[in-house]
């Protein structure tokens, strides 16, 4: 039998293998990648420091390290940089090593997988199509028991994008600093929020010894191949036992330099902003137009979306798209999401309303 492979947001190469469609034909819908792509400032500034190649980066990442703590508004001493948010993931998981953790799902999958690697026992807690897959914080917190020792949670979430509020997350650390749980929270798309303020927990780092959050530049600042992340905690213990377990110079020159002109460059934030913000809103009130279709709100750069329309599949969907030439998410590989769903991030309008019209086609 010949069935279809699962494909993830980042296989483009995959899709356009499988079915015969130039790479450079697809607009890729499925990364969550900003559209604007890499910053001119930063591409400029690359180019006038390649030298930075022929010498070993700062070992303590220094300048970096102070770079995002004003970003972010937290204290440098607070923040460890890393190869990519997801070797910061694997090495936060494996230096806690929790008996058992719990996982507010469906989300991304490298927890679990990670999660694997350790042994231990890990739980969903589940988000709820019909609460709009809105957090019930004290239908979480009973879940919360002595016997959890790590809480996982991606803010805003993946693949929903719905957002947890920086008043809940507050009580959630409250709670889990009771119960000894520690918390990490994945805030790769916590940029694109309408207010980043309101659900970033950045500003509960210094109060928290319980929670590291964990960040990156793919998403956000278009520049998923450099491979840079950064995590804050105020557990100096914890910090400095990740330290010890890590690579060394896990970051190159390179990576370290871009990422400080990235953070710095005010410019490209806002005109990111301003440009994810407008479309999302005139996306979501398009889609929340067609019949068969259930558009869920979102506070990251994409949009999920559930076909109610009898008969019709998110694999139809994803292959009457992709014959388009818009390659989307077909949610169906995400553990515990149920249902018919799509995922497709926000590009530039004239991309957003060639994938509309096509959706149009079949709603």
């Amino acid at each position: 039998m010949n069935t279809k492979p699962a494909f993830h947001g980042s296989d483009l190469e995959a899709v356009s293998a499988y079915y015969h469609i130039p790479q450079a034909s697809i607009r890729n819908f499925g990364s969550n990648v900003n559209p604007l792509g890499l910053s001119d400032a930063v591409r400029t500034a690359l180019a006038d420091n390649l030298d930075l190649i022929s010498t070993y980066p700062d070992r303590e990442y220094t300048s970096l390290r102070k770079c995002i703590g004003d970003y972010c508004s937290i204290s440098p001493s607070h923040v460890i940089v890393g190869n990519g948010s997801t070797e910061l993931i694997a090495l936060l998981i494996e230096q806690r090593a929790p008996k058992h953790a719990l996982i507010v799902g469906p989300t991304y999958s490298e927890y679990s997988r990670e999660l694997d690697f350790v042994g231990g026992v890990q739980d969903y807690y589940l988000l709820r199509a019909e609460h709009d897959f809105s957090l019930d914080l004290d239908d979480l917190c009973s879940h919360l028991t002595a016997n959890i020792d790590l809480l996982i949670l991606c803010n805003p979430n993946n693949p929903t994008s719905s957002a947890v509020t920086q008043d809940q997350i507050r009580a959630i650390l409250e709670h889990c600093r009771q119960k000894k749980i520690f918390v990490m929270i994945d805030e790769t798309y916590a940029e694109f929020a309408p207010d980043v303020s309101a659900i970033t927990a950045m500003s509960l780092v210094a109060d928290y010894d319980n929670l590291m959050i964990l960040r990156g530049i793919s998403k956000f600042f278009a520049a998923p191949g450099l491979r840079l992340g950064y995590g804050a905690t105020s557990n100096q213990t914890f910090l400095s036992r990740l330290k010890e377990h890590q690579n060394p110079w896990s970051l190159n020159s390179l990576g370290a330099f871009a990422g400080e002109q990235m953070l710095k460059d005010q410019e490209y934030i806002a005109r990111t902003r301003r440009l994810i913000l407008s479309e999302r809103e005139r996306l979501l009130q398009k889609l929340r137009s067609f019949q068969g279709v259930r558009a869920y709100d979102a506070a990251a750069n994409f949009i999920l979306i559930q076909i109610t329309k009898k008969g019709l599949t998110a694999s139809a969907v994803f292959e009457h798209c992709i014959k388009k030439g818009l390659m989307i998410r077909d949610c169906s590989s995400f553990e515990a999401l149920n249902g018919e769903y799509v995922r497709f991030c926000i590009l530039n309008p004239e991309d957003n309303d060639r994938l509309l019209a096509a959706l149009q086609e079949l709603f």
